[in-house]
């Protein structure tokens, strides 16, 4: 049997009629997207705000039924999207007094997070690399002193070279410029550092590294709250942060931390994404809400900052992780791989200054 294509998807969808006009689903505009990975089919459709997603959800059910009849097809997930206005984000401020630029460096954005265990490194690499594929000129530095995990996300081995003995050339991959403590030690070896010792190396791997022309360096920080992220944000021109929570309140309580954090030393906030917001089974495409649903979006009100989108937990995202192939770049067509890339396309309006686009709301019955 051959495997189910996007062309047989939109053929069945084909066949179910919109009964105000009398036109079927995609003649009717209303597929935003398909997503097809070992006969498990994703499918979006638009609405144009959550009222006209409620009345479409009979319309929702026969495409997903659709779907689901086809051969081959081991499971059918359609979802409905409806825009839904957020307040617009804040305009980066110049940078203080006493922050220094990095020559060549347009904008610095810090991903952080109050807590381990979120997937901030995991969004601060397939943001990076979102952001490449936008048409940005991107580094990505692992500001994650005691655990850096950016040489083995990015697949990258060997040490930076340096062409004058003073400054390093950083590494790269999947076109993007990366630095890491990682590539100057041995993958095992504790990072037993005190203060000054931290706050010495993140300035290097910024003023001592010959990044070149980037519109954008996504900076990994460190969980929590200290040394390293008071050093960045202190003494770095961030252009602003953007904060990963999970959904459960004792992950939420600790990103207020880090959003009250970024505020007094005067960084803005860009924002909050809600990672492993949900789970689907690829089987049944069943949807779980594991750790809760929502209090990433509730907390970004709360603080009248954007919310730039959530990401589901997947296999996939873990898999592509550990193997040092971000699921933007190795999945680009994927469901995970466009909600990295709304949050990206999110950062870059905020970084730009321009109005924001209200953020699709995924809407599941």
């Amino acid at each position: 049997m051959s495997p189910v294509t996007k062309e047989d998807v939109l053929r069945a969808l084909g066949q179910v009629v919109v009964p105000e006009d009398g036109k079927d689903v995609v003649e009717s505009g209303l597929i935003d997207g398909v997503a097809i990975k070992d006969g498990n089919v994703h499918v979006s459709m638009t609405a144009g705000d959550t009222e006209a997603a409620k009345a479409l959800e009979p319309l929702r059910q026969a495409a997903q039924r659709a779907v689901a009849a086809m051969a081959g097809v081991t499971s059918a997930t359609v979802i409905l999207t409806a825009e839904r206005p957020r307040p617009a984000a804040a305009k980066p401020e110049p940078a203080p007094a006493g922050r220094p630029a990095v020559p060549g460096i347009r904008h610095m954005v810090a991903v952080g997070s109050g807590k381990g265990g979120v997937g901030k490194s995991t969004t601060a690499v397939n943001l990076a690399m979102a952001l490449a594929q936008l048409g940005q000129r991107v580094g990505l530095l692992d500001a994650d002193i005691y655990g850096p995990s950016l040489p083995r996300m990015m697949g990258i081995t060997g040490k930076p070279k340096t062409q004058d003995g003073k400054k390093l050339l950083p590494m790269e991959a999947f076109g993007v410029k990366v630095m890491s403590m990682g590539f100057l030690i041995d993958e095992d070896a504790p990072m037993i550092w005190r203060g000054p010792m931290v706050q010495s190396a993140l300035q290097q791997m910024l003023g001592d590294v010959l990044w070149g022309e980037l519109d954008v360096l996504v900076i990994d920080l460190p969980p929590g709250t200290g040394d390293a992220q008071l050093t960045m944000a202190q003494r770095v021109p961030l252009s602003g942060a953007v904060i990963v929570s999970t959904p459960q309140d004792i992950a939420l309580l600790d990103a207020r931390k880090a959003i009250n954090m970024f505020r007094k030393v005067d960084v803005p906030v860009l924002g909050v994404v809600e990672n492993m917001a949900y789970y689907c089974c690829p089987n049944c495409g069943h949807r779980a809400e594991i750790f809760g649903h929502g209090g990433a979006r509730a907390t970004a009100e709360r603080y009248e900052t954007a919310f730039l989108g959530e990401i589901p937990l997947t296999l996939e995202i873990r898999e592509t992780s550990d193997a040092g192939t971000p699921i933007v770049v190795s999945a680009p067509e994927s469901a995970q791989a466009a909600a990295y890339r709304s949050v990206g396309e999110a950062v870059g309006v905020a970084l730009s200054g321009r109005k924001a686009k209200p953020f699709p709301r995924i809407v599941y019955a």
